[in-house]
Parts: structure tokens; sequence; C-alpha cells
């Protein structure tokens, strides 16, 4: 077992000895530094920062260590968050008919790949169940209509609390969550399939292949209650070319889904994205 460790993720206004104010924080109680990184957005003004230090040996307990940060970061004015490398997450998957990426975080899964649990799949269609079965996951179906969509996301919501999630991943899951779901569970990651900010909403391969572009692409990203435009964690793309039709487009669409949906889950499980505005910052 590797030792544990701790990291912190911090955004506040840009100043002076920002660096060594939080590095002697860590020194200054034994902690041994492994990982640091920063980055300065000029036009924002802000200091974005991860560090990420040895519990061993480290002089304060975990539950004090967020009160005693907070006392130099209040001054500061800094957003900040703790993690700790040993704490396992409780990931939902949300999925409707499609299988690939919820087949492709499976295997990961049990490969190794994702630090975290996965003991629940929701879906708004039965067809999926024996693929949950096969991994001794708990399957709820719950389907979704305009007329019955307050509901089931109150059940759903039901659900990601008796199951104790910290993330949910929508793993090709077709339904838009209404913005009070939203507010509720900020954790959640979506792929979409393009390269955002092109092709938003539905049949993404169909308007790239009658708009004739060259690249295709996959982007995933944090859900806001605003239709694909929350932060993007993760994009990649493809080239194709003018023999390729609609189905060709899919099914190499497909492939970077599966690739661009278990790096951002990855990056997330990792402690290395930091939100800021609409934006992230990706420690990778």
């Amino acid at each position: 077992m590797s030792v544990p460790t701790a990291t912190l993720l911090i955004s506040c206004p840009d100043q002076r000895g920002l660096v060594a104010k939080i590095a002697s924080f860590i020194y200054s109680n034994g902690g041994n530094i492994v990982h640091a990184d920063q980055h300065r957005d000029e036009e924002a003004g802000l200091f974005l920062s991860r560090l990420e230090w040895q519990l061993e040996g480290f002089n304060l307990p975990r539950e004090l260590i967020g009160p005693a940060f907070n006392a130099i970061a209040q001054p500061l004015g800094a957003d900040w968050r703790l993690q700790f490398s040993d704490a396992v997450p409780r990931i939902a998957i949300w999925v409707s008919r499609q299988d690939h990426c919820l087949l492709d975080l499976l295997w990961r899964h049990k490969a190794g790949e994702l630090a975290g649990h996965i003991p629940l799949i929701i879906s708004n269609h039965p067809n999926l169940k024996p693929i949950a079965d096969q991994f001794g996951i708990d399957y709820h179906h719950i389907p979704v209509t305009a007329e019955t969509k307050a509901e089931q996301e109150a059940q759903q919501a039901k659900l990601l609390r008796q199951y104790q999630i910290d993330l949910v991943v929508l793993a090709k899951y077709m339904q838009v969550l209404s913005p009070d779901f939203v507010a509720q569970f900020p954790s959640i990651i979506n792929i979409h399939h393009s390269f955002l900010p092109a092709f938003v909403g539905a049949n993404p391969y169909h308007r790239a292949y009658e708009r004739g572009v060259k690249i295709i692409g996959a982007t995933a990203h944090y859900v806001t209650s605003d239709l694909d435009a929350g932060p993007i964690i993760e994009q990649d793309v493809v080239r194709i070319s003018h023999r390729d039709e609609v189905k060709d487009l899919i099914r190499k669409g497909k492939d970077l889904e599966r690739m661009v949906l278990a790096r951002a889950v990855r990056l997330h499980l990792q402690n290395r994205t930091l939100i800021y505005g609409n934006r992230t910052v990706v420690f990778a």
C-alpha cells in the first residue's frame, strides 16, 4: 500500500508570498510535499494551486488539518478543499441504452484504474441490467417522461443519498437534468459526443456529417444548469474524411467517448481538477 497523502486545492486572489505561505504550513507541521503545481490566471487575477503531501509523520491529525489551514486561508480570501488519497469516493453511473461507456468504466474499475467504489447504476431503460448483474452492482430502472420528471428525479436523489454517492457519472444518459437536481448534486460528470462548444445538444454526429467537418471530438465536462456548457475537464478529437458516413463518425466517436470520459473520471478521483468560474484547471 502506498503512503496516504493529503491534497489541497486552492483558488485565491493573486498576491505575493502565496507559495511560501502554503508550503510553510505543510513544512512547519512536518509534511513532505510530493507534488506541487500552480497556475496564475492573469486576466482573472487568480492564483490556483494543488499541493499533495504524505500524511506519514505529519504532526496534525486529519480532523485538524482543515481548521488549521482555514486560519491561513481566510485572510487570503481563498476557496479551498482538502482531500485524502485513501478516502474511497462512491460513484453512481447513469445510463440509457448505449453500453460502451458503461462497460469501459466498469472494466477499468475492475482493473484498478479508477480509485472509487461503484455500488449503483441508474437508468431510464431496463436494457443494461444484465451488465450490472454481471458486475454485481445494484441497478435501478427509473423511466422518465416530461410528466414524471420531477417525481422521478426525487426518486433518483433519494437513491443517491441512500447509497451515499459522492460522484455521478452520466455515461450516455440521454436525459437533461433539471437545475434543481444539479443544485443538489454538484459533482456530476457528463460525456458529450462532440468537441464542445460545437454541436451542442442532440445528434451532433449527424450535424457534423452534414456540415462536412474534418474532425470530430468528445468532451467530458461538469454538469451545470446550462445544457452542455459546464466546465470542461477533458477533450479529444479524431480526423475523418469525405469517405466516412454517419455510421463511421458514430463508430469513431464512441472510441473517443470511452477514452475521454475515463480520463475525466480518473482526474476527478485523483483530485486534479479545480473549477473556477466556468473553467477548470487540470493539474495532470
